[in-house]
């Protein structure tokens, strides 16, 4: 009976099993009086396992070892998952490293089980060369879908000059002359891995082949991407909540690449799931709503970023971030912490201020959050209460911060029992009325909070009032 192992992976043998059979060819070789350097080619291990706390191992074979052994992928080690978030959440010290391997092996479980589910036809792979290749490809392009990030990813995005961001430099760096080295030896085509790895946010091609769109939704996409299925589970593990956990193991198993049937009659492909696997979608995309409301929109990681990102403005020369390949990759969360703990500690360094917040953890403490009886008066209710701080106590002394996520209404097809396709919005109330996730903060110098809540209190339903004008000017 095969192992847990070997239904993930059927074609391998157990790591048990490559142990035995590399003792034999050890004493094979003793007793047939072999060379000892023949006997080591012969016993030479070409897949290698990697210990992850989600998924237990991710494997690898020599060949592809050689690019997570390259400069832009050894950089993400360096490079945080949540920028700050440890600062909140102690755990949160992951990095974008183990999160490329975990998307890597998100990408190849659904890619098999697809496979195994008699897609090839959609996909237009024709024998095992292409089976091989398009995995490869696939594989490549989950490792290195993140190279291009900034130092603490997501929080720092906008500090890129002009037109460029973190999928411009991701583009860069897989074209670099050590990366095309790389897929040269693997024989694996750059553009292909350009293309999947960054899916239709590839800054120059917006044409996709059925096969391209599919295997690039398979790492990116937003209703099953392994990005996506991977920084929840990985980032709920690291930060000790339950949030973003779902059953991925039922998802995966029942994905299947399906026709838009609902759509007119439309033969597109898409990444669908069979109805028994259809809470388990729901599970992910619940999961993406609670995180972003209880983790990624928590008040105080939210204020940790508006102050790396004014360390950074300061710190930068012209308050950006280079985008030479090379500079990019001298730079990471190490070179920004070490000059964060200098001008801590240099009043006349750039940036000592709001350095020294961070290091001592000083941050602007929440004034005002969002009300639904506040905002029922005055759509930006927000924006008025931070103008009117903003005259009371200056603008250096006051901040604002307003992300949203629109709501997850994500439409995939649902193969049902009888062989009909359905749209998921169609079969599933839940995924119908997933919500948007709205936050809008304002943030008051901590010296001030106790005159700021006083003043508050006071003028909250006259400044509300009042707010309609900035609807107007909104």
């Amino acid at each position: 009976m095969p192992n847990a192992y070997q239904k993930i992976y059927p074609d391998r043998s157990s790591t048990h099993t490559l142990r035995k059979a590399n003792i034999s060819v050890s004493f094979f070789g003793e007793k047939q009086g072999l060379p000892e350097r023949k006997v080591r080619e012969m016993a030479k291990k070409n897949n290698h396992e990697i210990r992850d706390p989600i998924y237990a191992f991710v494997h690898m074979d020599s060949s592809e070892r050689e690019v997570l052994n390259s400069a832009p992928v050894q950089r993400l080690r360096h490079i945080h998952q949540l920028a700050l978030t440890s600062l909140v959440y102690p755990g949160a010290t992951h990095r974008r490293f183990e999160h490329s391997l975990g998307v890597m092996e998100l990408a190849t479980r659904i890619y098999n089980a697809v496979l195994e589910n008699g897609e090839t036809d959609i996909l237009d792979i024709n024998g095992e060369y292409d089976k091989i290749y398009y995995l490869r490809v696939l594989r490549m392009a989950a490792l290195v879908h993140d190279i291009g990030h900034a130092p603490f990813s997501h929080a720092s995005e906008d500090l890129f000059p002009g037109d460029c961001n973190h999928e411009v430099m991701t583009l860069r760096l897989i074209e670099s002359d050590e990366m095309e080295r790389l897929w040269a030896m693997l024989k694996i085509q750059t553009e292909d891995v350009a293309k999947l790895a960054l899916g239709r946010d590839h800054p120059k091609k917006k044409t996709f082949s059925n096969t391209e769109a599919i295997l690039s939704e398979i790492i990116t996409g937003d209703a099953f991407g392994a990005d996506r299925m991977d920084y929840l589970l990985r980032d709920s593990h690291h930060t000790g909540v339950a949030y973003g956990r779902f059953d991925h193991y039922r998802l995966i198993e029942t994905l299947r690449i399906l026709p838009k049937a609902y759509e007119g009659g439309s033969k597109e492909p898409a990444l669908g799931v069979e109805t028994g696997g259809l809470q388990s979608a729901e599970a992910l995309l619940l999961a993406r709503y609670f995180m972003f409301s209880q983790l990624y929109f928590h008040p105080v990681r939210r204020i940790y970023d508006i102050h790396l990102k004014e360390y950074l403005q300061a710190w930068l020369k012209g308050g950006r971030f280079p985008v030479d390949v090379a500079e990019h990759l001298n730079l990471t969360d190490n070179e920004v912490m070490a000059g964060i703990w200098r001008a801590n500690r240099d009043p006349d360094l750039p940036g000592h201020d709001v350095a020294a917040r961070i290091v001592m953890r000083n941050h602007y403490r929440v004034l005002y959050t969002r009300n639904p009886d506040d905002v029922l008066k005055c759509r930006e209710a927000g924006l008025a209460i931070y103008t009117a701080a903003c005259a009371e106590f200056g603008e250096e002394n006051v901040r604002h911060d307003r992300p949203k996520i629109p709501a997850s209404q994500v439409a995939f097809p649902v193969l049902e029992p009888d062989g009909r396709i359905v749209s998921s919005l169609l079969k599933s109330d839940a995924l119908r009325y997933i919500p948007e996730v709205a936050v809008d903060t304002v943030y008051i110098r901590p010296e001030l909070l106790d005159a700021g809540r006083v003043w508050l209190n006071e003028n909250r339903e006259s400044i509300i009032e009042s707010g309609s004008e900035l609807e107007d000017m909104t």
